[in-house]
């Protein structure tokens, strides 16, 4: 329970009409929720507008409202908070809720297209072995240390976000790593927290479908930038030429991190192997267990951070070495027979091309690369013939699936994706719907040491077809028919 008037110190209200000096027992933004003695925030969102739910609220226990219209009618008894952005205020709100956690760690956020899983899924396991206590928020999972809980969305809401926060902060961690997606920033959801930092890793073709412009993903990807304050740091890849763009407007510290061009942290690949790559970072060597030019951006990203955190360089270089590649990307399963399956979440044409290219790099010149690939129903259309353009470019052989096609027909998502392939690429594909058989199909079209990409999906267990989820693991099915030889 928190005092109303509490509560409200950190926002900026237009007015307030009713009682403050009352308690509140819950901040809730979905009517469903709510219960008696709650906070209701009706937000604006994309699917729809908390406002046309207040009612519903009151009709269910809320005792106070914030919101930016003003209701037609408020019953006596209801606090009534009218602001100018009531999703800035909702995030606020939750912070100021839960005791503002993310000011008693040091939480920091990493964004962009490719490579947020990885880069906080290692910060998290490189500062456990540094011996801190540390939370994760990410795409695969949440954890609070060592203890795992549910993750539903890339960034949580900022009830959850901050709930989970303080749950870390209760349980002893030091630092907290967490994706922080474009939704997510545009949404406001990150909105009331105090980063200690931020990493920028890159941006190509994604979420088009809801930013509907690539100018305007960049906008929400800068929005996480501009918010930081001066005792942050922001570290972007300068490589990719929209890192600077990220830090035009913010407070924040700046740094640098590359593999090609000039930066204040550098990075190098020095040799590569099916079973890991030989890195100099600043020019100090080291052997890691990840293979590819996009892993070692990710761990550069890794090792500088660290060091922006002020950890010893040679206890982070020693853990470097150390790291375990992350669930569903760049897994491989080798045959009895000598095949070889990789397993990878690449669902964007950059990632594609990234993994494509890593796997042309370690393989016999003699061995082919199949690759089974779709792309989810109900997301980003303009991406699927880019998507099927670079994979029939840099593969030998592909057979176009289905992914989580959603409430999308599948056919129709495979016949879009066919309309990138140039016609000289044309003879390498194969359409096949069910993504068992097409992934089986490549199984048995591939003879030892051709290497079998299965790409999109990656850590995912499930296939969601007409808004049900079925269980379906691409590492299981492999391993299914692997053990079939």
């Amino acid at each position: 329970m928190k005092k109303l008037e509490y509560l409200l110190e950190g926002i900026k209200t237009n007015s307030v009409v009713g009682q403050t000096n009352i308690e509140i027992g819950a901040i809730e933004f979905d009517s469903r929720k709510v219960k008696k003695g709650d906070l209701f925030v009706a937000v604006k969102g994309s699917a729809a507008d908390g406002h046309q739910f207040i009612s519903a609220a009151i009709g269910k226990g809320a005792t106070a409202i914030v919101c930016q219209d003003s209701p037609a009618q408020i019953p006596s008894g209801v606090t009534c908070i009218l602001v100018d952005d009531s999703a800035n205020a909702l995030g606020v709100l939750a912070s100021e809720f839960y005791g503002k956690p993310s000011e008693k760690l040091k939480l920091v956020g990493v964004t962009g297209t490719n490579g947020k899983t990885t880069t906080v899924t290692l910060l998290h396991q490189l500062f456990i072995k540094l011996g801190y206590k540390a939370g994760l928020l990410s795409t695969i999972r949440n954890l609070i240390h060592d203890k795992a809980v549910d993750a539903t969305h890339t960034t949580p809401d900022p009830v959850q976000l901050n709930e989970l926060l303080a749950r870390m902060v209760a349980a002893g961690c030091d630092y907290c790593f967490m994706e922080v997606s474009s939704h997510a920033a545009h949404q406001q959801r990150i909105a009331g927290l105090h980063f200690s930092g931020a990493v920028f890793s890159n941006i190509t073709q994604d979420h088009l479908d809801y930013h509907k412009t690539f100018a305007e993903y960049i906008k929400a990807k800068k929005l996480f930038f501009d918010g930081l304050d001066g005792s942050a740091f922001a570290l972007v890849n300068s490589d990719d030429k929209n890192g600077s763009v990220m830090l035009q407007n913010t407070k924040a510290a700046k740094h640098t991190y590359a593999l090609k061009s000039m930066a204040e942290f550098r990075g190098k690949v020095l040799e590569s192997y099916l079973d890991g790559m030989l890195v100099a970072f600043d020019q100090t060597e080291l052997w890691t267990r990840f293979i590819g030019g996009f892993n070692a951006y990710n761990l550069l990203a890794v090792y500088a951070t660290a060091l922006l955190l002020k950890q010893d360089r040679e206890q982070v270089i020693q853990a470097l070495s150390n790291l375990n590649p992350v669930d569903g990307r760049f897994n491989y399963i080798r045959s009895k027979s000598g095949k070889l399956a990789i397993v990878d979440y690449a669902h964007t044409p950059d990632a594609l091309e990234n993994v494509l290219n890593t796997i042309r790099d370690i393989r016999e010149s003699d061995n082919q690369i199949i690759t089974v690939v779709g792309a989810g129903g109900n997301r980003d259309k303009t991406k699927r013939p880019l998507m099927a353009e670079v994979t029939a470019k840099l593969s030998d052989k592909v057979i176009l699936t289905s992914d989580n096609p959603r409430n999308e027909n599948p056919e129709d998502i495979i016949q879009e994706m066919r309309q990138g392939v140039l016609p000289p690429y044309n003879k390498k594909l194969l359409a096949i719907t069910n993504r068992k058989e097409a992934i089986r199909t490549a199984c048995m079209m591939a003879t030892p040491g051709d290497i079998i990409l299965v790409a999109g999906k990656g850590h995912e267990t499930y296939q969601e077809i007409q808004g049900v989820k079925h269980h379906f693991d691409d590492k299981e099915i492999i391993n299914e028919i692997f053990g079939e030889e």
